[in-house]
């Protein structure tokens, strides 16, 4: 399998850099997400189309970001089953460390409603460790969730790199995970997902987006993707994954044959 790291590092190094003090103004916790799944080849080819129309986000001298995410859940898997039931309100718990900001870490709280909005809420602890003892944990998981952060345990944890990109009118943000890797506490195995891409556009509201139509003409078409349900899918067999299986059978395929793309309009079950 080609490794196309080098070139994303080549096109990053010719982009106007932003940094985080500039995107303080960017946070859109209150947002319209909306998710697309490619290779990185794909992204390559992205990367040179955008890169005089985007900000691309530096910390010290880096463009490339690090991240750890545990995902919590009950024993019957409540926040799991949520989204395999496709609910079209729902919540999850997760502790993420920034690991190029000092590992910085926070609880979060997402909550996706019936209006496709996503919410996201969430307080700064120690350690992934010490999250549940941190003041206000508790209370916060409860108030988004209806679950007390007691009954939760870690399920699994992913590791993944991101780039975020911010358009030069500063009116969205774009994330792009790459080189995601799984763990389940539960089962102990470990999966990655290859040469797969996980862009999100994040906007507070409809807005006109530069990179819809880019997008597009490069046949990457909306598609949702939740790496928590992912990972879980693909590190515990005994889970129920019916609803998953075609999303796990389109990560296949893309790692197969990199020329393949989604199909336009997909029908979207999560």
């Amino acid at each position: 399998m080609p490794n196309y790291n080098d070139n994303i590092s080549e096109l990053l190094s010719a982009m106007d850099p932003i940094s985080l003090d500039e995107m303080s103004g960017i946070k859109l916790m209150n947002r319209i997400d909306t998710k697309f799944v490619a290779s990185k080849r794909q992204l390559i080819d992205m990367l040179r189309l955008v890169k005089e129309k985007y900000y691309v986000q530096q910390i010290n001298a880096d463009r490339v970001s690090p991240y750890r995410t545990t995902y919590f859940d009950t024993d019957n898997y409540a926040q799991y089953m949520q989204h395999h039931g496709g609910r079209a309100t729902r919540t999850k718990v997760r502790v993420r460390t920034y690991l190029s900001s000092g590992d910085l870490t926070f609880l979060e709280v997402k909550k996706k409603n019936n209006h496709l909005r996503t919410k996201k809420k969430r307080i700064q602890v120690e350690s992934l460790e010490t999250a549940k003892l941190t003041a206000g944990a508790s209370e916060l998981v409860f108030e988004r969730t209806q679950l007390h952060l007691e009954d939760m345990h870690p399920i699994v944890q992913n590791h993944f790199n991101r780039i975020t990109l911010v358009n030069k009118g500063k009116t969205e943000r774009l994330t792009i995970d790459f080189d995601v890797s799984f763990h389940n506490f539960e089962t102990g195995l470990d999966r990655d997902t290859g040469n797969i891409v996980i862009i999100e556009l994040k906007r507070d509201g409809n807005i006109f987006s530069p990179i819809k139509d880019i997008l597009r003409d490069l046949h990457i078409h909306p598609t949702g993707f939740s790496k928590c349900c992912i990972g879980m899918a693909m590190t515990d067999p005994q889970l129920k994954q019916n609803n998953f299986k075609q999303k796990l059978r389109l990560l296949q395929k893309i790692n197969a044959d990199e020329t393949y793309r989604i199909r336009p309009y997909e029908e979207d079950i999560y």
